[in-house]
């Protein structure tokens, strides 16, 4: 039996901080599309690149050639399949590394007293109007952008550019109102828009009973740096969303700790 010999092997800080950074990308792309239908077309590009080195070219002209063309134009096509996921690994990395981010950690620590108060007197108003709409099972979507993209929510929203204020929200979010469907966006503490078609998820591990306004909260979260709330309209239940994932059932001193740290 062959022995492999180690002591080829070189062992630097440099080698173990290369092993770390691509573990770490790795995870990322893992948790991007982990329960999405991005991981079974994944498979599926696996799958034929496998073939594509293991088919003989001699024996099997035609099934080699195919995967061959398939292969030459593989990059391209890893683009256009994954565009979203690729989006939100890029929105992942300048969330991270954004200088806004910096502002709000300097602002934590050298005025959080200030920054608490105001922050509540932002959040209370959505507070208070996600308890009315819960107890009159009132279903809305509510989208906090961190970075307010014209281009993805204008073009199939009402812009309103409104203060924040309970009767607002639970005026839009009324069954006879206009614009009820769709979701709220707030950014830049306004009101920007209302009744947003938003996209939807395509998570397929996703519980039953979700319908269109779950889906679309955890959608928006997935394709861009923001959170969402969304209310039952069946159950009255309050649901958080994040990053492409939500929790279920919270309570509302749950919501305001979310709020203050995300908002």
């Amino acid at each position: 039996m062959q022995s492999f010999d180690f002591s080829s092997l070189k062992v630097t800080p440099f080698a173990i901080l290369d092993i770390l950074l691509l573990a770490i990308i790795i995870y990322q792309l893992y948790n991007l599309i982990r329960g999405t239908i991005a991981a079974n077309i994944f498979v599926g590009l696996a799958f034929i690149y496998v073939l594509y080195f293991i088919v003989p070219e001699s024996k099997m002209p035609l099934l080699a050639g195919i995967l061959k063309k398939f292969a030459d134009v593989g990059i391209i096509a890893v683009i256009i399949v994954f565009q979203q996921e690729i989006r939100r690994f890029l929105l992942l990395v300048g969330k991270n590394a954004s200088l806004q981010r910096n502002k709000a950690w300097w602002q934590y620590f050298f005025g959080k007293v200030d920054t608490e108060k105001n922050n509540y007197a932002r959040i209370k108003p959505i507070i208070d109007a996600c308890r009315s709409m819960k107890q009159t099972r009132t279903g809305a979507l509510i989208v906090f952008a961190k970075y307010y993209d014209e281009q993805f929510y204008q073009n199939s929203c009402e812009v309103l550019d409104a203060r924040i204020s309970k009767r607002v929200l639970e005026s839009i979010f009324q069954k006879n109102s206009p614009l009820h469907d769709g979701a709220v966006v707030i950014s830049e503490n306004k009101i920007k828009s209302a009744s947003c078609i938003l996209p939807v998820t395509e998570k397929s591990d996703l519980p039953a009973q979700f319908g269109l306004r779950h889906r679309a909260g955890i959608g928006v979260t997935e394709a861009n740096d923001a959170t969402a709330i969304i209310v039952s309209e069946e159950t009255g239940e309050i649901s958080y969303a994040k990053q492409g994932r939500i929790k279920m059932d919270i309570s509302f001193t749950e919501l305001e700790k979310l709020l203050n740290k995300d908002f």
